[in-house]
């Protein structure tokens, strides 16, 4: 888990403090299992950080039902779900696809559009082979096989 020691960053948070918080949330996250998971909970409990902000470790215990059918997920998966900049980039190619075209005659118009939009943010163009993509596609690899039932890749 991380330490209770605060570090000085530069950038968004220039000149302020941030602590482990966010290196603590990794580890439970990509824990290999529920006890694993729970595990780096008791750790981060006993942490300096864990006894000055006690709210912290109470909202992860009760959520905890909620939170661990998480880790049922392959990582690939689950990298998806708690990037926010993953999803916000994909939110961001939906509204500028949108947005480009100005109306729709029908909803099924709309709806290829986003199709289309949503196909070229797993398959880009040689020119943009580097952006986003390849977490989607391994993901998008890893739902296929843990829905193959609900989901086909064509």
């Amino acid at each position: 888990m991380g330490s209770s020691s605060c570090r000085k960053t530069t950038g968004s948070r220039a000149g302020g403090c941030r602590t482990d918080f966010e290196a603590d949330k990794a580890v439970t996250r990509s824990a290999p299992t529920e006890q694993a998971a729970e595990q780096a909970l008791d750790e981060f409990e006993a942490t300096d950080l864990g006894q000055r902000y006690p709210a912290i470790v109470r909202t992860w215990r009760s959520a905890w039902p909620e939170f661990t059918p998480y880790l049922t997920f392959p990582p690939a998966i689950r990298t998806v779900v708690y990037s926010t900049n993953m999803v916000e980039s994909i939110n961001s190619r939906l509204r500028r696809a949108t947005r480009n075209r100005g109306h729709f005659p029908s909803e099924q118009a709309a709806l290829k559009v986003l199709y289309l939009a949503v196909r070229e943010q797993i398959n880009p163009k040689a020119r943009d082979a580097n952006h986003v993509a390849s977490p989607w596609k391994e993901a998008l690899n890893q739902f296929s096989l843990f829905f193959e039932d609900r989901l086909s890749i064509q």
